[in-house]
């Protein structure tokens, strides 16, 4: 039985910051002490983490690529590159997202999804997210609008069929015809029935929740704006205590005073930090393929001609510290890049510091870089000293 003892880390505690150490034996967090003597905890190996801060592994529940590759380009190559640069920037589990395609194309990426999934060489796959196709035209942002369609159930069987217990979550819009007998076949499947790219009235986002939709996608993008007279569906997700939602925290998404407005409203335990990151991500400004668009990414801001935002090339742990930056507390921040997300996806033993759980963790420095990454206790990433 190997084991692994992290010494010399802050860990956030009931009452902040505080030094301690955790022992993890075969790839689960066995113990976690706060200011004691560690010199009487042996281990078969040992780590140092300087005095930095130590999280869980982030999880990011919507990311379609990284470092140059799309999850929709029909490769195993991209699947396992966005596995490894999630690492690299603190994420240890997500779930592989597509955009609107047709039906051949999605299947292709779940084929490849599923050729890794278990292999991952750096972050984890807890599954697969598809945004689309089953998408508003008038709130469709970046998705292509040429494979745009109306909920079919016969098509997600063969979705379902395809991706089997892969398959996570689905964004829809509810007001299309059979949106409603969709969700309600989703959540029946246990799969998350989220919302987004949607034009849905207050009523129809109530009723979406009535009938079981319980996420929503990127809060506030590609939906209908509150208006006093027209609240929305946004409005809605505020007053389901149930429903949890996404928020791409870039400084380009969401203003500051929005995303204190969401952690007000829903608070860390319905507030779920996302990336939405496109294959720009960690690869800089530049003009790039995605969803059959020619994308421009300038000062980091990803857009098509017409200047409508594509998707983000925010990384989880600059989202985590932009959600600091807002004024959000950093327990509450870390939840919800952690321990939230993993409730959201029923990952019990992911998300938390505590005996039993899988030993995901990143050890980080003041300014949010990743020093370490560590996933079921084996460290896949270390920054080069």
């Amino acid at each position: 039985m190997s084991s692994i003892i992290i010494r010399n880390v802050r860990l956030i505690g009931e009452e902040g910051l505080k030094p301690g150490c955790i022992l993890i034996r075969n790839g689960k967090i066995e113990s976690v002490h706060f200011e004691i003597d560690t010199s009487v905890i042996a281990a078969d190996s040992e780590l140092d983490g300087n005095g930095h801060l130590l999280i869980p592994g982030m999880i990011d529940v919507h990311i379609h690529g990284a470092e140059g590759f799309d999850m929709m380009d029909g490769t195993i190559e991209s699947v396992e590159a966005v596995s490894r640069s999630c690492a690299r920037t603190g994420c240890t589990s997500f779930l592989a997202t597509s955009v609107s395609s047709s039906l051949d194309d999605l299947i292709d990426m779940i084929s490849n999804v599923k050729e890794i999934a278990g292999k991952e060489p750096g972050a984890q796959i807890a599954g697969i997210h598809i945004e689309g196709p089953y998408l508003n035209v008038k709130r469709k942002g970046m998705q292509n609008e040429r494979y745009l369609r109306h909920p079919h159930i016969g098509e997600m069987q063969t979705i379902l069929q395809a991706a089997g217990p892969l398959l996570k979550m689905v964004t829809l819009a509810p007001e299309l015809p059979g949106g409603l007998e969709m969700i309600r076949f989703l959540t029946l499947q246990g799969i998350i029935a989220a919302i987004a790219h949607s034009d849905a009235t207050y009523d129809e986002a109530k009723q979406a929740f009535e009938n079981g939709a319980s996420h929503v996608t990127h809060c506030f993008n590609g939906m209908r704006p509150i208006h006093h007279r027209d609240p929305g569906l946004v409005m809605a997700a505020f007053e389901e205590s149930s429903v949890s939602v996404q928020a791409i925290v870039d400084d380009v998404h969401l203003h500051p005073a929005i995303v204190r407005l969401i952690y007000r409203e829903k608070g860390p335990d319905k507030m779920v930090l996302i990336t939405d990151a496109l294959q720009a991500m960690g690869m800089g400004d530049g003009t790039y393929l995605f969803g059959g668009h020619e994308v421009k990414v300038k000062e980091g801001v990803a857009k098509l001609k017409d200047g409508t935002l594509a998707s983000s090339t925010v990384t989880m742990n600059e989202a985590l510290a932009k959600t600091v930056q807002a004024g959000i507390p950093l327990r509450d921040a870390v939840r919800m890049a952690t321990q939230t997300p993993a409730d959201v996806l029923g990952l019990v033993h992911k998300g938390r510091i505590e005996p039993g759980a899988d030993a995901d963790l990143v050890l980080m420095n003041d300014m949010f870089e990743v020093l370490w990454t560590i996933v079921n206790g084996k460290m896949v990433y270390k920054m080069i000293d």
